[in-house]
């Protein structure tokens, strides 16, 4: 019985199989590749290291200053994280329960911000960052992240919030809790794994945004990851070996991450699949 389920089941398996190897074939070659010495990875740039050179990791981590820019990033996923959720999680409860007059032409507003791409607006909000002063800064680049981020946001809690039954919340308004009260009392508990899911997307994207970080921030010593990789790649191009162990670097921390909440992470998208 269990082999002819198995049979039965492997046509639906072997696209997932397919997808599987062509999305982790390109790490797994950059993994071996920082493993490398210089002549290995001339001869075979595919395949295993013939000698595993885990020395690569610390000269990388030294001249890639890795830990100075690890914490920029770090910085920036933070603090645009509790601004999207903040911010995001106050709208998409106004939108949900309070409903006010133009909150349709709001969602649809939303819809086609979050559809334009960066680069149409990228130019005159550099000049526009300038004239603020806000170029070479965290703070602006939170500003700008958060923007980006805030309607994806919006669109998902609302839809965690529209499955919330009322009489929970006409219950405590009976009892006289406010509107605050009510949110972090009653709502957040609730649809926890909402705001996980979305804290876990927004950090993805901050993590390995690079065209708004490589316009807004020349100084080096505030570059996050992303930009920070792409300096190193333009000095150690040659040395591929070098090259492969940052990316691997620069990977593990939101691999890590995803990996620890992929449980909550698929419960909030599944939890969150609702009409609004």
């Amino acid at each position: 019985m269990k082999k002819a389920k198995w049979f039965k089941d492997l046509p639906k398996q072997i696209p997932l199989v397919l997808l599987t190897i062509f999305t982790l074939a390109p790490l797994v070659i950059l993994f071996f590749n920082s493993l490398k010495s210089r002549y290995n990875i001339g001869q075979d740039p595919v395949g295993f290291p013939k000698q595993i050179l885990f020395s690569n990791y610390g000269k990388a981590w030294e001249r890639s200053q890795f830990a100075n820019t690890m914490l920029n990033s770090s910085i920036l996923v933070v603090f645009t994280v509790f601004c999207v959720l903040t911010l995001g999680g106050l709208a998409a409860y106004a939108l949900a329960r309070i409903q006010p007059k133009g909150s349709g032409a709001v969602m649809f507003y939303l819809l086609v911000v979050s559809a334009l791409p960066i680069w149409l607006y990228l130019v005159p909000l550099f000049f526009l960052w300038r004239t603020f002063g806000l170029l070479n800064s965290f703070v602006g680049l939170v500003i700008i992240y958060t923007a980006v981020n805030s309607p994806f946001a919006i669109f998902l809690l609302r839809s965690y919030l529209l499955k919330v039954p009322k009489e929970i919340e006409e219950s405590a308004t009976i009892d006289g809790a406010s509107r605050m009260q009510i949110m972090m009392r009653i709502i957040l508990p609730i649809t926890w794994t909402g705001f996980l899911t979305v804290g876990l997307v927004v950090a993805v994207a901050v993590w390995g945004e690079f065209a708004i970080a490589l316009t807004m921030i020349q100084d080096e010593s505030k570059m996050p990851i992303t930009t920070s990789f792409f300096s190193f790649a333009d000095k150690f191009g040659s040395d591929w070996t070098l090259t492969s162990a940052v990316g691997i670097m620069a990977i593990v921390p939101i691999l890590a991450l995803f990996l620890i909440f992929q449980r909550q992470f698929t419960e909030g998208l599944t939890q969150g699949s609702v009409k609004g």
